[in-house]
């Protein structure tokens, strides 16, 4: 496995999973393969018990968790978008905190950087967010058993505006 100069290996299991999200700040990124965590499961909250943000809702982290796996996709970004990444990711807010993982994937072990929230506090993603993940999800392929876990996590039920209005206006 190897990687173009000045790149990176960015393993997205949330809202980066679809490439139209991801793009809205990092354009650089491109599809590589898909893949699973090992011994991590996805789970949904916020860095705070009552965090404001974008989606109205909780957003997707993973938590340790011997013989769970999370699937997602593994991205290759230009190093030049690695503060983009890390800033859409609340790191220098301490929302979330970078990590180095290990993803299996087809074309073997993939050493990719990927990103855990701080300070979790469980709660339910929007519908939008959790459209978002599905879309992503669906666009890549992920296994069909991983998409209908996806689609069975519960809402919020939120109904307002969202960072779904800016992936749709940037579609058109």
């Amino acid at each position: 496995m190897s990687v173009a100069v000045g790149c990176f290996l960015y393993f997205a299991f949330g809202s980066n999973l679809l490439k139209e999200r991801l793009q809205l700040a990092n354009p650089s990124a491109e599809f590589r393969t898909t893949g699973r965590l090992k011994d991590y499961k996805l789970n949904f909250g916020l860095w705070e018990r009552q965090a404001d943000n974008a989606w109205h809702g909780g957003v997707a982290t993973i938590e340790p968790t011997p013989g769970a796996e999370v699937w997602g996709v593994v991205w290759t970004m230009s190093n030049d978008n690695l503060s983009s990444l890390d800033n859409q990711e609340g790191v220098n807010k301490g929302k979330y905190s970078p990590l180095e993982v290990s993803v299996e994937t087809d074309e073997g072990p993939m050493l990719c950087r990927t990103y855990r929230m701080n300070n979790f506090h469980a709660c339910p993603p929007s519908p939008q967010y959790k459209q978002v993940v599905c879309s992503g999800a669906e666009q890549n392929g992920l296994p069909v058993e991983y998409l209908k876990i996806l689609e069975a996590v519960q809402t919020n039920n939120y109904t307002g505006p969202s960072v779904l209005d800016q992936i749709r206006a940037a579609r058109v």
